[in-house]
């Protein structure tokens, strides 16, 4: 990223609970990673506290504790890296890992605005920023969407799925905002516009793009739906067939 330059931001928001949105901010940030780019991910789903699903080591500061206690550390201070055999790439993770009283205060309308300055932060920061997001329901929500370059709609290959993409279409709207695409998970959608397929393997097993050849296809697809990215896949392997592929900003 040049100097200067910005950082794309998406929100990832879930259209129901367990919509498999944190597994997919985790795909989505390891394949731009992979393209040697820097992604940080932020975790605004602090109810479920996912990402710290996917991290080890000591998480502290999360990002409950930046927008509270520890708004004065700098971002860096948070992230907590994914390794990866990515040259030259990065993913960062900012994850929430925190006891109910700090959630409750970071879900705050002051720790919703520090949010955004965060968010602004990391976009200064990386090439990218994705932000898993539940459904719109709370002021860390509600900040993503609004600090976020592209909202992205997540659902399940459900009728509930389905169902549900309409309703946070209109909150969305409700917010003053849009929603600029949907993926759909576990399965395809009518309404969506690329999806993720089902897996067998554990949900922690993610990043799998790397290694499955349909996993990293169908990330790829992700990919050019949320940042008007290209990269090709080579068939079945999942590695990339080639880099520098995704469209600049």
């Amino acid at each position: 990223m040049s100097d200067g330059e910005a950082g794309t931001v998406a929100a990832l928001v879930g259209a129901t609970g367990g919509a498999g949105t944190t597994r997919l901010t985790v795909e989505l940030g390891a394949l731009l990673a992979a393209d040697g780019r820097s992604v940080a991910v932020l975790d605004a789903a602090f109810a479920t506290q996912g990402l710290s699903d996917y991290l080890s080591g000591r998480l502290d500061p999360d990002l409950t504790a930046l927008l509270t206690d520890r708004r004065e550390a700098p971002l860096e201070a948070g992230l907590v890296d994914l390794p990866l055999d990515a040259d030259g790439g990065r993913l960062a993770c900012c994850p929430a890992a925190a006891p109910f009283e700090r959630l409750a205060r970071a879900k705050s309308a002051d720790a919703a605005r520090r949010f955004e300055s965060r968010i602004a932060a990391a976009a200064d920061a990386f090439d990218h920023v994705v932000v898993d997001t539940p459904p719109v329901a709370a002021n860390q929500s509600v900040a993503a969407v609004n600090a976020a370059d592209r909202t992205v709609v997540v659902a399940p290959a459900t009728t509930r799925g389905r169902d549900a993409v309409q309703r946070l279409r209109g909150r969305i709207e409700d917010i003053g905002a849009s929603a600029d695409a949907v993926v759909a998970t576990r399965g395809d959608l009518s309404v969506a516009d690329a999806a993720l397929p089902e897996t067998t393997a554990a949900v922690t097993a993610a990043p799998t793009c790397l290694d499955e050849g349909t996993v990293a296809t169908a990330v790829a697809e992700v990919a050019d739906v949320v940042f008007d990215a290209d990269p090709s896949v080579e068939d079945g392997t999942g590695l990339l067939d080639s880099v520098g592929d995704f469209v600049p900003r």
